[in-house]
């Protein structure tokens, strides 16, 4: 699908048939484009349109290079989160002249946001460079968003885990389940959030470097390139401190389950001591030898299970009296 915007362009579906794409459009945005697509656009704007075996190459030479005076960049965007398969997917943007191409085999949610926002306001797609960085500001702001809504989460967790009632630090093996399912959804959602960040940075890095913004005009755009880069480098280390959190939630939750059955080992230890010793006795008088004196004594039933109750009681108390129980 091909979609261009600009000056005098809303964003509809140019068809493939065409032959030329509006002169003023700034932005081209290619969704799953089709070879038909990819051949309209590469004979209008004179440049190659990065493929998708192209796009899957993660080494910075493949996703960040100037070629023809042009500026091929891939970035991993963030996406899925809606449905709770939270996935990473390559964009790949390529500036020349005043034409942004975007390739796309996935649609996140800032750049459908971005695209309703350029149909309603031209101002944002007055020139390529504006529309990459205003596309840029989108991306990046959603990153910020899910990291708070990370924390958020992380917030509860951590209220759970060290409860200031033991009762309720408690874990059912269902709840245990859920939790640690729960933190292994997080540090997953905080990777893909860090490699999106990342990725975004040396995307930044190469622009802030390129020829094209170099000049004493370009300087509100290498203004706008630093704030960014300020703001993503932000993004990624608060994203490392909340992994660190994870890791360290996850441990205590480790803990907590260590403690469980080490009381449940302990439980186990003292019942089979108190109850051996009466096991012994009633298996000593349990031999039916025929020369056992007690065999025959008249008061040695009450007397061996009195004995038995008492090496229970004896052990239980000990254990009570120093605290191990």
């Amino acid at each position: 699908m091909l979609r261009a915007y600009g000056p005098g362009c809303d964003g509809s579906l140019v068809e493939a048939k065409l032959t030329s794409i509006p002169d003023t459009a700034t932005w081209v945005d290619l969704e799953e484009p089709t070879e038909e697509e990819e051949k309209l656009v590469e004979r209008c704007i004179r440049m190659d349109v990065p493929t998708e075996d192209e796009m899957a190459e993660i080494e910075p030479s493949s996703r960040l290079y100037e070629k023809g005076g042009a500026l091929y960049m891939t970035v991993s965007v963030l996406y899925g989160l809606e449905d709770g398969q939270p996935k990473t997917t390559p964009i790949s943007f390529v500036l020349a002249n005043n034409r942004l191409v975007t390739v796309r085999y996935a649609t996140p949610k800032p750049i459908r946001a971005f695209s309703d926002h350029a149909r309603r306001d031209g101002d944002l797609v007055r020139d390529a460079p504006t529309a990459l960085f205003r596309m840029l500001d989108a991306l990046i702001d959603r990153l910020a968003d899910e990291l708070e809504n990370v924390s958020g989460d992380m917030e509860q967790l951590s209220a759970h885990i060290f409860h200031q009632k033991m009762e309720e630090r408690r874990i059912p093996a269902k709840r245990l389940t859920a939790l640690l399912t729960r933190i292994g959804r997080t540090q997953s959602l905080l990777t893909k959030i860090r490699y999106s960040a990342v990725s975004t940075i040396r995307m930044l890095s190469f622009l802030s470097g390129a020829n094209r913004f170099q000049g004493v005009d370009q300087n509100d755009f290498k203004n706008h390139l630093s704030s960014l880069s300020t703001d993503v480098h932000s993004l990624s280390e608060h994203a490392s401190f909340l992994s660190d959190n994870v890791t360290f939630l996850l441990d205590a939750s480790l803990g907590l389950i260590s403690i469980e059955q080490n009381a449940a080992m302990k439980l186990f230890s003292w019942a089979a001591i108190i109850f051996l010793p009466p096991t012994l006795i009633a298996g000593v008088f349990g031999m039916n030898f025929h020369y056992m004196p007690e065999l025959d004594w008249h008061y040695g039933y009450p007397v061996s299970l009195a004995v038995m109750l008492a090496s229970a009681i004896g052990p239980y108390l000990f254990f009570k009296w120093r605290g191990w129980i």
